[in-house]
């Protein structure tokens, strides 16, 4: 050991007899619960409704026959609680959060269930948002639950590292939009999680295109679907591309998304328990 060694390995470039390697990053999940796999559904910009996808995959799993839970890791913009009609604050024990129920049962964490009111702002740093993440999983009474859905927030920032590294995540749904710069996106996200040695098993194209209602045609409003293509270069297995429908945006401000039967999604919903 170097006379100058500061007992912190991961900053030193020796290797010394006594280097040790990192330790294990996971939190320790609310001991009161058990989850089987976590879902990280990513996007490497926002817009392209990845909490839309989200709340669709964890109404398909539900129907499926899943306990299902939701993870609303996306502090600053929560969205989730809007879909299923959620409204009221979640409640707790001096040890514990409670999460809240949809109308069918899925199990929901949000900040804005716990903000005085939906439209104030959180302006917290990354540190303290990360931590905040940890805490829904370490603090939340989630009981037994089949598949976690962990809406993230856009980007490879603070809060998707906690969740990568804190959570236990079997896999990983990248939502995209049909825009050239689709390629740049997935591969950010691919290779954030391929340094995470976690997988992407998902390509979920949204907006991919517009049904007409009067011919019946399919029309490419943002352009050619790049959606397989892309998915053949990483070696993503599952691909689902969801079309431009009023019906989608109409459910979510009613707060009905858990009621709309959206079938695009099924083979990712069925692949979760090959992971």
């Amino acid at each position: 050991m170097s006379e100058s060694c500061n007992n912190d390995c991961a900053s030193c470039g020796e290797n010394c007899g006594e280097r040790t390697m990192p330790q294990d990053l996971l939190a320790p999940l609310n001991q009161n619960s058990n989850v089987g796999k976590v879902i990280a559904v990513m996007s490497g910009k926002g817009g392209v409704g990845k909490s839309m996808v989200t709340s669709l995959l964890a109404s398909a799993a539900k129907r499926a026959g899943k306990k299902v839970a939701v993870m609303d890791a996306d502090i600053t913009g929560p969205s989730i609680p809007q879909g299923f009609g959620l409204t009221e604050h979640l409640t707790g024990s001096e040890t514990e959060l409670y999460p809240a129920d949809t109308r069918t049962g899925i199990k929901v964490v949000s900040m804005n269930l716990m903000l005085q009111e939906t439209t104030d702002p959180v302006i917290w740093r990354g540190p303290i948002l990360a931590g905040v993440v940890k805490q829904f999983w370490t603090d939340v009474l989630w009981g037994d639950i089949d598949v976690m859905f962990v809406d993230m927030p856009p980007g490879t920032g603070d809060v998707p590292l906690t969740v990568l590294q804190s959570l236990p995540v079997d896999g990983i749904v990248v939502v995209t939009s049909p825009q050239e710069m689709v390629g740049m996106i997935v591969e950010k996200a691919v290779k954030m999680a391929k340094m995470m040695e976690i997988p992407v098993f998902a390509l979920v194209e949204n907006m991919s295109y517009f049904k007409c209602p009067d011919c019946g045609k399919n029309h490419d409003i943002f352009g050619k679907s790049h959606a397989k293509d892309v998915a053949d270069k990483y070696d993503i297995k599952e691909v689902s591309r969801l079309p431009m429908d009023p019906a989608y945006a109409a459910a979510a401000d009613a707060g009905e998304i858990e009621f709309l039967q959206e079938e695009g999604l099924k083979n990712i919903v069925e692949s979760i328990e090959k992971l």
